[in-house]
């Protein structure tokens, strides 16, 4: 299911970006990992080896155990993993031209050597082992993270991970619900990090009347229930909106820009872009081009008209995971979990999102 989430915010409310972490800890300097076996070299996985529907997802023993390559990595032993809607549509192969791009830039590679590849984006577990440059985590620490689609996922027993991209588990949270959080909320963090509810910002939410209850716990001081009436219609009668965020596309873009306050600094972010896709379907080149004429030409033609358009992507980052932590810890974000799967049913988990209208996250329990 999918919010427009419109917001009005305070100009004086707090913002704040952490760039470096004060914590210094000491780790040890010998290689010492527990695994499933004392001398394993594996680790179970699953896997996929082609791009297709979900009769792809493989099962192994055998995956290796990931090793660290560079100095500022850590490899976390995975307690919990969720499911994005970005697992299924990679698992159908969305974005793999841009994503194998990122992960082989000089093309050394030849085509499907990013098989066999684990899924999954959260993660939730205990830190094993440090690269000698990482200073402010240490075997032994509950952490949390949000993995790049580009790198092997956490549907596995250990994952790898650089240490910027990792935080401290709020100790609030079990490891099932921290694994609900990174992914979503790095992602909206990247969107209205400056006007989200939590920091008194006045809230309106679409959604479908069965939805409006839990929306309406998470925050939402009104709600509009797209399935009684023209939203468009309905939001007439409210006072223009200082920001809106679209996670739903299509056809919202064409009206939802003129509810916004005109000349006032307000903005409109989407998370619906055509990056990917323009690369799958026109290459590399010619993806980068179309994308970048269609957002500049819409931020100018919004420009001319008072509001400010954007779009927003998915960054992971360790720092801000630490201040959304933090709201955690607050009580102002809060995880909500639809339904956790063991390790053994991933492949219904990921039928479970694949059918949509989610109520909260799907959680895999990996431990």
């Amino acid at each position: 299911m999918g919010f427009l989430k419109t917001c009005v915010f305070r100009r004086n409310a707090y913002t704040a970006v952490c760039f470096w972490r004060s914590q210094v800890v000491q780790k040890p300097s010998v290689r010492k990992i527990s695994t499933t076996s004392p001398r394993s070299t594996v680790m179970p996985a699953w896997v996929i080896d082609r791009y297709g529907s979900n009769e792809v997802l493989r099962f192994t023993q055998n995956m290796m155990i990931p090793m660290i390559h560079y100095p500022n990595e850590v490899i976390i032993k995975v307690h919990a993993a969720s499911i994005n809607p970005i697992d299924v549509n990679m698992r159908s192969g969305y974005g793999a031209t841009a994503l194998n791009m990122k992960r082989d830039p000089l093309h050394v590679k030849i085509k499907g050597e990013e098989f066999p590849l684990t899924l999954g984006r959260d993660v939730s577990g205990v830190v094993m082992e440090c690269g000698l440059d990482v200073r402010y985590f240490k075997p032994g620490d509950e952490v949390w993270a949000a993995v790049p689609p580009w790198k092997q996922g956490t549907l596995s027993e250990f994952v790898v991970v650089s240490g910027n991209e990792v935080s401290h588990k709020p100790r609030s949270l079990t490891h099932t619900q921290a694994a609900s959080l990174p992914y979503v909320a790095l992602t909206a963090w990247s969107a209205i990090n400056k006007v989200m509810k939590a920091w008194d910002a006045h809230v309106t939410a679409v959604c479908s009347q069965d939805a409006s209850e839990l929306v309406r716990k998470l925050g939402a001081d009104d709600v509009i229930d797209y399935k009684s009436g023209n939203v468009e219609e309905q939001l007439k009668s409210s006072k223009p909106f200082d920001f809106i965020l679209d996670n739903v596309g299509g056809s919202t873009e064409t009206w939802a820009l003129s509810f916004l306050r005109k000349w006032s600094g307000a903005t409109y972010v989407t998370l619906v872009t055509p990056f990917l896709l323009n690369v799958d379907r026109l290459g590399v080149a010619d993806g980068m081009v179309q994308t970048g004429l269609t957002v500049g030409s819409k931020t100018l033609k919004h420009f001319w008209q008072g509001v400010h358009y954007r779009w927003a992507f998915f960054m992971a980052s360790g720092p801000c995971l630490d201040d959304i932590a933090e709201l955690v810890e607050a009580g102002k974000i809060q995880p909500v979990i639809e339904k956790t799967f063991p390790f053994s049913k991933v492949p219904e988990a990921f039928l479970k999102v694949e059918r949509g209208h989610a109520r909260g996250k799907t959680v895999i329990n990996v431990v």
